[in-house]
């Protein structure tokens, strides 16, 4: 009596070395895609954090023109209020930047009794309130740029925690 079996047989052995080393190859290809993702969204956050700090540098450009602009149209001779200060948000309806400017005035020239404050005072020249003929009516204008986090989260683009802040301090003649 001859026993028939298949079960040792080669042909009908199914091999599960395939099966493993096609599990193997999509765990690698995941491994892949998921690093390749995490670089992808790395890469925007950054880029995104470097376009609002360019934003604020320019942003910091125009507040010094503008205070510019705002001391030129200002009678400071004489006068008792002079412009020391300018807020201002960007853009105006949803603002996401806060923008400050402080302006300080060096020998001014005529503006007596009370007139507009000066950086330079007497502690720091000890002869008296002497300012170099070429120092006259120049001003130092301090422009601070500070993003916004609103009760929502933080500016479109900027995560909690990631404020951008940016100060330009410059030497003027209006």
């Amino acid at each position: 009596m001859r026993r028939d079996s298949n079960f040792l047989k080669k042909d009908n052995l199914r091999s599960g070395m395939a099966m493993i080393m096609a599990i193997g190859f999509l765990v690698i290809i995941a491994g892949l895609l998921a690093s390749m993702l995490n670089m992808s969204s790395v890469t925007t956050k950054r880029t995104e954090h470097m376009y609002f700090k360019e934003q604020a540098q320019l942003l910091a450009k125009s507040a010094t023109e503008f205070a510019l602009l705002a001391i030129s149209g200002h009678n400071r001779i004489g006068n008792t209020n002079c412009i020391t200060t300018i807020n201002s948000q960007f853009p105006a309806n949803a603002p996401y930047f806060d923008i400050n400017a402080t302006i300080r005035y060096i020998g001014l020239r005529g503006a007596v009794g009370g007139g507009c404050d000066t950086y330079i005072t007497e502690p720091f020249v000890p002869t008296g309130n002497n300012v170099a003929p070429e120092s006259e009516g120049t001003v130092m204008i301090d422009i601070y740029v500070s993003s916004i986090e609103n009760a929502g989260g933080a500016a479109p683009g900027l995560q909690l925690g990631q404020a951008i802040r940016y100060h330009r301090r410059t030497l003027q003649k209006p």
